[in-house]
């Protein structure tokens, strides 16, 4: 697209900022934003000023019968995105005055808590988050402000957290991302679990986030309950990493509902301890495995695979064969529906989001502050999901035929 070219500057603009330059003699760009404030605060004085005219009905001095009158002016400081500077509020003698411009109680021009929130979300602590608002703006906020005005999110999350789901879902994924926070003096690792859905149209849609502790078939109990309890009547397959007890979680929650384990998380943990000149021709072997035809096919290779490496890396197959059942799902689908399915990798676009997080602050106070940042960064990362995942349509109907009369 060619580039537009820059509008030339209009003879009423040139005069204008001509006259800016000598009457502040303006020599740096702190000058410019100096006198910017200045002739802010001018003009909102102005404007005020005017509003008391209108709302009295006569000019100042002009004679009048009215028994309300002005009765001077009331000094307020304002903060503006240009720093932080005092205007005289006219005042009238029975306070019926209601200021348009700036209204009463109103302090802050500059939109501040969008961007401390938007601060948060990138996940800048309240400390950074102070010290940006006061280089920019030139004025400090404390860390208690930049908590109060987070904290308003925790109920939105509350109701977020509850809010009605769909009845089916084709497929889900869970996955957690680690996090240390900061309890009583003491740090401890937090997982934020994630739980995103496909609905029926192929759309990703984030249905929770947990943030807990210890991983048990009791707690991927309570947490796919609280899905049931949000309107989800049904899912055809969850995908997973090897999360501790969420195989027995399903087979409660769900009966019909099929486990799928992530293969590249299988794939990982059967390299971790392969020496690096091994790592390549393993992980060959491997895909060798998951790519094969059919699961007896699968199953043979798979036996070859764990011959073949056995001496050198002692039991490295065993996550293959004790968990067989739930990584051979995929083969019961066609090449394109198992590229859906056979990964977590659907849900890294926000665990990238989130380990972001892990990046600007590498302890969180609290669990709510973990909670508040993973919420709004949730946004963050959600603002390009507009599509449905490529070829949805074949694999839609793949899913309804296999699974007939559970889509409806």
């Amino acid at each position: 697209m060619a580039k537009r070219k820059k509008e030339r500057l209009t003879e009423g603009k040139q005069n204008i900022i001509a006259s800016l330059i000598e009457e502040y003699d303006i020599q740096t760009a702190e000058d410019i934003q100096d006198a910017l404030k200045d002739l802010l605060g001018s003009t909102l004085e102005a404007m005020l000023k005017s509003e008391m005219d209108e709302h009295l009905g006569y000019d100042p001095y002009e004679r009048t019968d009215s028994l309300n009158a002005r009765n001077g002016n009331k000094t307020k400081k304002i903060r503006s995105k240009y720093g932080e500077f005092e205007i005289n509020v006219p005042q009238d003698r029975d306070s019926s005055f209601e200021p348009k411009v700036i209204k009463k109680r109103q302090k802050d021009i500059s939109d501040i808590e969008g961007k401390i929130i938007s601060m948060y979300a990138k996940g800048l602590s309240t400390r950074q988050i102070s010290e940006q608002i006061e280089d920019i703006y030139g004025f400090e906020v404390s860390d208690g402000l930049v908590s109060d005005i987070t904290d308003k999110l925790l109920p939105e999350i509350q109701d977020w957290q509850h809010r009605p789901l769909s009845s089916v879902y084709p497929v889900i994924y869970i996955d957690a991302i680690h996090f240390s926070v900061r309890d009583n003096h003491v740090i401890r690792k937090l997982a934020a679990y994630v739980i995103i859905g496909i609905n029926q149209d192929g759309m990703k849609e984030i249905l929770t986030i947990q943030v807990g502790e210890n991983e048990s078939s009791k707690y991927w109990l309570s947490v796919l309950n609280s899905l049931k309890a949000r309107g989800v009547k049904d899912i055809l397959i969850v995908c997973s990493d090897g999360l501790k007890g969420i195989k027995e979680a399903i087979s409660v929650a769900f009966p019909k509902t099929e486990h799928q384990l992530c293969i590249v998380h299988v794939v990982r943990n059967t390299l971790r301890h392969v020496s690096y000149t091994d790592k390549k021709q393993y992980a060959k072997d491997l895909k060798s495995i998951y790519h094969a035809d059919t699961e007896e096919r699968a199953y043979e290779i798979m036996l070859n695979v764990t011959e073949k490496w056995d001496k050198k890396y002692p039991r490295s197959m065993d996550i293959w064969a004790n968990n067989w059942d739930s990584i051979s799902t995929i083969f019961k689908f066609s090449p394109a529906l198992r590229k859906v399915i056979y990964t977590t990798n659907t849900i890294e676009s926000l665990n990238s989001t989130f380990r972001r997080l892990n990046r600007q602050r590498s302890v969180f106070p609290s669990d709510s502050a973990l909670l508040k940042a993973l919420y709004l960064s949730t946004f963050e990362a959600t603002k390009k999901w507009t599509m449905p995942l490529r070829g949805w349509g074949t694999a839609y109907g793949e899913l309804a035929t296999m699974y007939e009369g559970r889509l409806d």
